[in-house]
This record gives structure tokens, C-alpha cells and sequence, in this order.
């Protein structure tokens, strides 16, 4: 195989640079770049065959999830360079029987990458994306974030000896993660703007003070991110889904899924691609609204959804996720806070749990059904991106029926379950459970 490069993502342009270079867009036009490996061709058969048998070995590249597949990798040799892993992927497939009646279909399987490290599918990428970072020979990483990424970023830096910055805005966060972000010894700031404005600012700072930047608009975590389909694809025996269906925020997760599947299905790995569905918080959501007009793409300013790891208005991978839509004829919908709340609660009592901004992926599917998008009888798995302990105050506010829309609006608990205060009464407690749960 040639070795990897990094190639301007603009057809018109298609300019390639070594991927040594820190580049995070094409510095001739300024479209995003992508890692490219010419002549990349394993043989289908054996390959699979290999990554099966990895499963059994106690090597640290073969335990992650990542890097047992990384022939898919090319952009490293990781028999020269050392990898930051703390073992992320291996996530399961999870049947979720009342999810799918929920949702409208027979059945309805999570890929649930709230089991990494970190809690979050962040982790795949990263784990990539600080491997680049310390074979370029960095020593200060940052990123934005409204939470998964920085908690991420600020664990798998740390291990590797490099400094995390995290730049997030100031209020409205989920201090679920930032918690994380802090555990794992982050320098953490916090400014007074939005997450759009301050990735402008950072990609400011990074190419003034040689900071590595790891936001999703660096290429290589996609690289990461696009092994989640290739572990999927090994988990159901190289059986294709009819569709996958995602949490839009960034859009980095739907580009790394499609170019996983691209250059699967180039070295003949699988036969077809599934549909991907692309699921945004009505809010949050300038792609919807990109798909369903086609003209000209349009940042929303000031985006709102109680789903922070969403809440983007700019997404920096809006034209590799469109590319992705349209080749696998996939659909992009949005949903409201109200059915966002109700499907994690749903999710929840499928004794799986998850992020607010993952159960957007249940709302979706909910809505697509019954416009008859998407048949009952369809094969499909949904992205679970985060863990359910991400966001506790969320929980506990639906529950007990505080929880209120970014406008102030409360959301029903139309499937609460508040906890219920009792008399230190043995009698009233029995006759509270007949009523409630049955003799």
C-alpha cells in the first residue's frame, strides 16, 4: 500500500499533503480534509478472520475496539509508533424489545458507546487523534466541548503525557462531564460564548501557539470513529443493517460511519450500504433544515436543546455528512425536547440508559415510522453515543416533573417515575405496594 495522505475533501480541488502535516482544512481552499490510503486492498476473508481471532488476545491493541481493526488504520504503523489506549470500543449490541415497540418497528438493536472509557463514543476517535498528536511530537492538546469530548480528550492526554485544554462556554453545561474533564486534570476554561464562536476562536489560538487540536475537525479522530461500524459489522457476522440512525451534532460520527462503510465495501468486505438517518434536536438543527431545502447551508446562532452534547449550530462536518446521506439514499428528521425526554425514558426502561442526546435517535426513529419512512419490519440499530450517568440532573428533573425546555417551557413526564416518600410504617409500606406493584 501507498503511504496514507490527507486529501482535500473539494472535487474541485482534491489537493494531498503528507500526513505528517498538522492540517485540519485544505490550506489551498479551505474545504475539510480526510486520511486517504492508495492501493489500500485486504483480502475480505482473511482479514475477518484475523480480527476475530484478535478477540482472544490479551495484546493491548488487540483489547480495544479500535485497534484490533487497524489495517483500517493506515495513517500509523503501530509496530513504530506508541498508541494511547485505554482499551475503548468493545461496546455491545444491545436488543431493546419495549425500544422498538416504542419506536414502531418488530425490533430495534443499540450499539450503546456509552460502555468506552469515558462514557462516550468520543473515545474511538480519540484514541486516534492523540496517537497522531504524540507521533507529531505534541505536547499541549485542545479541544471545545460541551462535555463528552472534553472528558475524552482530557483522559486520553493525560495518559500519554500530554497537557489538555478544554475550552467550553461559560453556564449551561452538564457538569456531569465536565466533572470528568477535571478528574482527568484538564486546564479548563470557561468563555463567556457559544460553542461555535469559541472553535472559531481556537482555531485561532492553535495556529498561533502550535496547540493540536482535537475537535472533529481534525481527521484523525474520525479514523477512530468509523471502527464503530467496523466492529458492528463484526458483530452481526458482516450482515449489513437496513439502516443506521445517529444523533446529529457535530455530524462527525455520520462522516466516519459512511467512509468506514466506503472503503469497506470498495475491498468487497460487504455487498451493499445500509440507510443512514440523521436525528438533530429542533432546535439544534441547521443540517435538517440544509436537507430538506438544498440551497445554501445556514448556521444557526444561538442553538438551544437541553441535549448538550448536540447543541451545535455551526457543525464544521456538514458537507461529509450530506455526502454520506445521499449516497446511502438516508434521510435527515428532527424531534422536540418533549419527544426527546419521553424516548430516554423509554430507553431507560429497557434497563439500558443513555445521554439525552442519544434517545434523540429512538425519537427519530418514532417519527419516521409513522411517516412511513422507515418499515416495521426493518433491520435496524441505532447509535447510543453516551452513558446515562452524563446528565443526571436531566433525570432526575424528568422524573419528578421539573424539567423545563431552554424557553422555559416544562416537559411532561409522560413517563415518570418519581420517587415516592413513605411513613417509617410497615402496614402503610405493604399496603403501598399492592396498590402499586401487586401482592
Amino acid at each position: 500500500m501507498e503511504p496514507a495522505l490527507l486529501s482535500c475533501l473539494n472535487p474541485h480541488c482534491r489537493a494531498q499533503f503528507a500526513v505528517e502535516e498538522v492540517l485540519y482544512t485544505c490550506p489551498r481552499c479551505g474545504a475539510l480534509i480526510e486520511a486517504t490510503y492508495p492501493g489500500m486492498a485486504l483480502d475480505p476473508a482473511a482479514t475477518k478472520r484475523m480480527w476475530r481471532e484478535r478477540r482472544m488476545s490479551n495484546a493491548p491493541l488487540d483489547q480495544s475496539g479500535v485497534w484490533r481493526y487497524r489495517e483500517m488504520l493506515g495513517f500509523v504503523d503501530t509496530t513504530v509508533h506508541e498508541v494511547v489506549t485505554l482499551r475503548e470500543g468493545n461496546t455491545p449490541l444491545l436488543p431493546a424489545p419495549p425500544a422498538a415497540q416504542f419506536g414502531g418497528l418488530d425490533a430495534l438493536v443499540f450499539k450503546h458507546q456509552g460502555f468506552n472509557p469515558t462514557g462516550s463514543f468520543k473515545d474511538n476517535g480519540m484514541t486516534c487523534g492523540a496517537t497522531q498528536g504524540l507521533r507529531l511530537g505534541m505536547q499541549r492538546v485542545a479541544c471545545v466541548s460541551t462535555g463528552n469530548t472534553s472528558a475524552s480528550m482530557a483522559a486520553y492526554a493525560s495518559s500519554a503525557g500530554m497537557t489538555p485544554i478544554i475550552f467550553l462556554p461559560h453556564g449551561n453545561i452538564s457538569y456531569g462531564k465536565l466533572a470528568q474533564a477535571l478528574e482527568y486534570g484538564a486546564l479548563t476554561l470557561q468563555v463567556e460564548a457559544n460553542f461555535d464562536q469559541i472553535l472559531a476562536l481556537v482555531r485561532v489560538l492553535a495556529d498561533e501557539t502550535g496547540i493540536y487540536l482535537l475537535n472533529s475537525v481534525n481527521p484523525f479522530r474520525i479514523e477512530g470513529q468509523k471502527t464503530i461500524m467496523v466492529e458492528m459489522l463484526d458483530q452481526r457476522d458482516w450482515q449489513v443493517p437496513d439502516w443506521v440512525v445517529v444523533p446529529g451534532g457535530n455530524l462527525g460520527n455520520i462522516s466516519a460511519f459512511g467512509k468506514g462503510f466506503r472503503e469497506l465495501l470498495a475491498m468487497g468486505f460487504i455487498d451493499k450500504l445500509p440507510r443512514f438517518a440523521v436525528i438533530q434536536a429542533a432546535g439544534s438543527a441547521p443540517f435538517y433544515d440544509y436537507f430538506l431545502n438544498r440551497s445554501e447551508f445556514h448556521p444557526i446562532p444561538d442553538p438551544e436543546t437541553l441535549a448538550t452534547a448536540i447543541r451545535i449550530g455551526d457543525p464544521v462536518s456538514w458537507p461529509k455528512a450530506i455526502q454520506v446521506i445521499d449516497d446511502s439514499n438516508g434521510v435527515v428528521e428532527s424531534v422536540t425536547e418533549q419527544e426527546i425526554a419521553d424516548a430516554k425514558a423509554i430507553v431507560g426502561r429497557c434497563g439500558i440508559g443513555c445521554e439525552p442526546a442519544s434517545a434523540a435517535t429512538l425519537a427519530g426513529i418514532r417519527k419516521l415510522t409513522a411517516a412511513g419512512v422507515m418499515a416495521p419490519d426493518a433491520d435496524v440499530v441505532a447509535i447510543l453515543t453516551g452513558n446515562v450517568l452524563k446528565d443526571p440532573d436531566y433525570i432526575y428533573k424528568y422524573h419528578t416533573g421539573q424539567l423545563k425546555t431552554p424557553s422555559g417551557e416544562m416537559i411532561a413526564p409522560g413517563y415518570g417515575n418519581s420517587p415516592v416518600v413513605v411513613p417509617n410504617d410497615p402496614g402503610k409500606i405493604v399496603a403501598l405496594l399492592a396498590e402499586r406493584v401487586g401482592s
